[in-house]
């Protein structure tokens, strides 16, 4: 099946030129770029967040084999969703699933479900791939939504997929698609975020979950970002390096009300 774009024209072009040129226009080719194991990046509109999540794809070498972990947005299917095979649609063309990569993951944890549904509308992983198309041309995905805030259930993830990163033959890189804090004033999320970004480059899983639910952080892909930590230190993780950080009253010029974006990178 193709899953078609749900959000071209809304929260990017839906004219694969003006598209690329946007994209374009958010990277930074003189940046050194590493081969990371994970990242966090933005998904809101890309007038609002493109800026940071162009420097985290700047800052990366983008193999052909990506997880991208999102959160569930929209509440439809099961917790654990995996699409296990097709295409995804964006303007600047197709992105193949990686049908052995997410068949992997379906093998070595049962909770994952290969469900589109919970995919049709969802954003947060359908913003990111024209960054990968521009700078990776043949990638493949593994989409993943998660809609459980569990941690059992999250770190048993983060098992699984650094198990399907040591199974590859090539370079896997895994995306956790976030936003930060959501709809308080600048300073207060400007506060809170930095503390769930601490823990996020002391390679802390359960600390970034526990600041999250003891501070009350509207981080909608807390759960995506503690499996891939998890992942992550599983994969011998050595550093996390913020690459920036904005609000959306940066660009709004509003500060009654924002949401934040970090852009991370895990190597």
């Amino acid at each position: 099946m193709v899953r078609e774009s749900a959000v071209a024209g809304k929260f990017y072009p839906a004219n694969p030129k003006t598209l690329r040129t946007d994209v374009n226009s958010y990277l930074s080719p003189a940046r050194e770029r590493v081969a990371a194991i994970g990242c966090i990046v933005p998904h809101a509109g890309y007038m609002y967040s493109g800026q940071v999540a162009g420097a985290v794809f700047s800052a990366i070498d983008i193999p052909s084999r990506c997880i991208i972990l999102c959160p569930n947005h929209t509440g439809r299917g099961h917790p654990l969703s995996i699409m296990a095979e097709g295409k995804w649609r964006t303007p600047l063309g197709e992105v193949v699933i990686d049908s052995e990569l997410a068949a992997g993951l379906l093998r070595s944890y049962s909770a994952l479900t290969d469900d589109s549904a919970a995919h049709q509308f969802e954003h947060a992983i359908e913003v990111e791939l024209p960054f990968l198309q521009t700078l990776c041309s043949a990638v493949r995905i593994v989409p993943i939504a998660v809609g459980t805030g569990r941690l059992p259930l999250l770190d048993r993830l983060g098992q699984a997929l650094a198990a399907a990163v040591q199974s590859s033959a090539e370079p896997v890189l895994i995306i956790a698609s976030s936003d930060m804090n959501h709809y308080e004033d600048d300073a207060s999320t400007r506060v809170k975020d930095r503390k769930a970004i601490d823990k996020i480059l002391a390679l802390d899983p359960q600390g970034l979950y526990e600041t999250v639910m003891a501070e009350s952080i509207s981080m909608c892909g807390f759960g995506p970002a503690v499996a891939m930590l998890t992942a992550a230190k599983l994969l011998s993780a050595k550093k996390a390096e913020l690459v920036q950080y904005a609000t959306s009253g940066d660009v709004s010029g509003d500060k009654d009300m924002v949401v934040g974006y970090a852009g991370i990178v895990v190597s």
